[in-house]
């Protein structure tokens, strides 16, 4: 009996995923092999990987059932706004659980909080008093992203900028000061990833 063309086969997995999510129940890859009689998981991952190259799924990463169909949205996870940042003069951070937003998360594996915003220092980069900021959660930034930095007992959201090898945190503020951290006390929570203003 000979091999069932690759091309088949890439329907037949197609298919199957397909109903599933139509059905509201994403697969895992190892669903995938159980369901086509796949020896390997790897065969499995490597159809679904290619029908994503194809634009037949959108995938993300770290997600066990992270597949979904090009039309349909990324799910919706409720993320926990914790409390309040201040956007001005350093203040004690607070991490006051006062409930959850929405959010479509953008990668499959990210950790992400939200912060109330005190303070008018990123004033000129939007972001004001009252505005909620998503933060990715992660342990470094890049030169010129927004972040929120812990230093000792303290927080604050600013621009991360780095001058010859030294972090600075710059407020988007002409009224404020540069705040140059000592690199033992500075520890970055997370870059903003997201704005949420209310109005009214």
């Amino acid at each position: 009996m000979g091999r069932t063309p690759v091309g088949q086969t890439r329907r037949k997995v197609f298919a199957f995923v397909r109903q599933r999510l139509l059905a509201g129940h994403p697969p895992t890859v190892r669903e995938v092999q159980e369901a086509l009689g796949f020896r390997a998981v790897q065969t499995a991952r490597q159809h679904l990987e290619a029908l994503v190259s194809a634009g037949q799924l959108v995938g993300a990463r770290g997600r066990s059932r992270g597949y979904r169909l090009p039309d349909t949205p990324a799910p919706v996870v409720p993320v926990p706004l914790l409390g309040r940042v201040p956007a001005g003069p350093l203040d004690t951070a607070v991490e006051d659980l006062e409930g959850y937003i929405p959010v479509q998360p953008r990668g499959g594996d990210e950790e992400l909080f939200a912060l109330r915003v005190q303070g008018l220092s990123m004033r000129d980069a939007g972001i004001l008093p009252g505005d909620v900021v998503v933060i990715r959660r992660q342990p470094t930034a890049r030169n010129g992203e927004i972040v929120v930095a812990r230093l000792g007992d303290e927080a604050t959201v600013k621009r991360l900028r780095i001058r010859r090898g030294r972090v600075e945190l710059h407020p988007e503020n002409p009224e404020f000061s540069i705040i140059v951290p000592d690199p033992e006390e500075l520890e970055i929570l997370g870059k903003v990833v997201e704005l949420r203003r209310t109005l009214g």
